[in-house]
């Protein structure tokens, strides 16, 4: 039993206002336990409680994990590809080996013996240079030459004739007279007039040109051949054409005028 003459337990002292019995302890609400030690009382009803903001990462945390991905992808990915790919190329290449030996054995002989170690080397192959075309043949004595409307043949030359004729009748040269002996036939089918005097001309060899004399032509023709002859298609007259040169000349061609009135190239006979 207590001293009634003792202060009772949480009595004021004097002098103190009295408290309330249930002041001493935090009040909850009805049908609310109180909030552990650490956290937060709930909220009143009707009180608005704001939600507790997000926790932030860190910026460098996903970069650093993305960079890190990709470098293991790169390193063990593409050894990986290069691995598969040699391999991939290695069997193709053996198997393609393979193929080609076997048809090798295949198309060879049964008993063929193995090839020679070391084949004697090919001999060297002589090249010889190509021989220029052959050049046309040149018309010379006893060719028949296309000359307008004759066709033109020289028998045989002759120099050193100082005169042409007889005591009485002769033609003396100034040099020396070359005979030519030329046969004329007419290649045409109407009759031409052959005169040897401006239709046959001589040259040398440095280009020099000699006229047919037509004096020493008369005197040394039987006949007067090569004198205005006319000629019918398909006849021909043999005359001596007679060139009066410096002596000791050569003569080296013989050209047979076309005519005027013609598109036909004068023929030329080298001696």
């Amino acid at each position: 039993m207590s001293n009634p003459h003792e202060p009772a337990h949480h009595q004021p002292l004097a002098g103190q206002p009295q408290m309330p019995p249930t002041a001493q302890f935090s009040q909850t609400p009805g049908g609310q336990f109180p909030a552990p030690p650490g956290m937060l009382p709930p909220p009143a009803p009707g009180q608005f409680v704001p939600p507790p903001a997000p926790r932030k990462r860190a910026a460098w945390l996903l970069p650093t994990l993305l960079g890190i991905g990709a470098f293991v992808v790169l390193c063990c990915g593409g050894s990986m590809v290069i691995g598969l790919t040699s391999d991939d190329k290695k069997s193709g290449a053996t198997s393609a080996d393979s193929g080609v030996s076997a048809v090798k054995k295949s198309d060879s002989p049964a008993g063929a013996a193995p090839p020679a170690a070391s084949a004697a080397p090919p001999a060297p192959v002589k090249t010889t240079a190509a021989s220029p075309p052959p050049k046309p043949k040149t018309p010379g004595i006893g060719d028949k030459v296309r000359g307008g409307d004759f066709e033109f043949t020289v028998k045989s030359v002759k120099c050193g004739i100082s005169r042409v004729g007889n005591d009485f009748l002769n033609a003396k040269a100034q040099g020396t007279f070359c005979k030519v002996g030329v046969t004329v036939k007419n290649v045409t089918k109407s009759a031409h007039t052959f005169h040897a005097d401006g239709s046959i001309t001589a040259q040398d060899g440095s280009g020099r040109e000699y006229e047919a004399d037509g004096t020493a032509g008369i005197y040394g023709n039987s006949d007067g051949q090569g004198f205005l002859d006319e000629i019918n298609p398909g006849n021909s007259v043999t005359a001596n054409v007679f060139f009066d040169v410096p002596k000791g000349t050569k003569l080296k061609t013989i050209t047979l005028d076309a005519g005027l009135f013609t598109f036909a190239e004068d023929a030329v006979i080298t001696l």
